[in-house]
């Protein structure tokens, strides 16, 4: 049976086997496993197996993808693209740049991610402080409600949106007993959020792991795009740490809004 994406996943494009390639990449990134096999390919394509297949070859032979036994999984090749893009972003080197001048950053671990839907994903990690070791690599997804980087995205935006994107009775994931349940409870943190100018994760993804986070200023009627925070242990962390952080955090996110200021 074709898949319900097949109407765009050639049809219509100026180029339907990039198209294809393109969709057999999103595919594989948004498997629970990291896997799939030439069936369930060609399932999501809407195209025969052979089809499938001389595709599928193709982009192994470029190393987008690999071989896991009969099954298929994202390649290498990705790996290198995406830091060669990632070194190439102004944001990213100046964020690096920051942070190992930065009085008291510069001993942390700090994360600058970019918000997707109800997701953030991780653009760069500069690691300060080996003893804060974190599950989210840089590519890597985690939702808006789990950490500070994300409360503090959706703190800009306007009510209306919030309301579409959590409503009360939204349920939310859950990694830690501290972690938020519902969309009310998220929305609940956003007055506190847009009142300091910063956002505070408390345990809720990582037990004994705190975290705070700051929106990167943004011009125009597009909402916020990029944020940074920092990462401490709970046993060590304190209000006068909170606020110097938060203080760097700040002036880091004017750079990164306006580099030229």
């Amino acid at each position: 049976m074709p898949s319900r994406n097949s109407e765009v996943r050639g049809h219509g494009s100026p180029a339907p086997a990039v198209t294809r390639a393109s969709a057999v990449l999103d595919a594989l990134a948004q498997s629970v496993t990291g896997r799939l096999t030439l069936s369930d390919l060609a399932r999501e394509l809407g195209i025969p197996k052979s089809s499938t297949s001389n595709l599928l070859q193709a982009l192994e032979d470029a190393e987008l993808i690999t071989r896991v036994g009969s099954d298929y999984a994202l390649g290498v090749k990705l790996v290198e693209l995406g830091a060669a893009y990632l070194s190439r972003r102004d944001e990213v080197r100046e964020f690096y740049r920051f942070c190992e001048a930065a009085p008291l950053l510069k001993g942390e671990t700090v994360r600058i991610a970019m918000l997707d839907g109800d997701n953030v994903i991780y653009l760069a990690r500069y690691e300060g402080h080996p003893a804060v070791r974190l599950t989210s690599n840089i590519g890597d997804k985690m939702p808006v409600s789990l950490c500070a980087v994300g409360k503090a995205l959706i703190a800009k935006l306007h009510d209306h949106d919030l309301d579409r994107l959590y409503p009360d009775e939204a349920v939310l994931p859950v990694l830690t007993p501290k972690s938020l349940r519902t969309g009310a409870a998220l929305k609940a943190e956003i007055g506190a959020i847009r009142a300091q100018g910063y956002a505070f994760e408390d345990e809720e993804s990582t037990l004994g792991v705190v975290s705070l986070g700051v929106a990167v200023p943004t011009h125009g009627s597009h909402g916020p795009s990029l944020g940074v925070s920092v990462t401490a242990l709970q046993a060590t962390f304190s209000d006068a740490q909170r606020a110097a952080m938060v203080q760097e955090l700040v002036d880091l996110s004017k750079m990164l809004g306006n580099p030229m200021g």
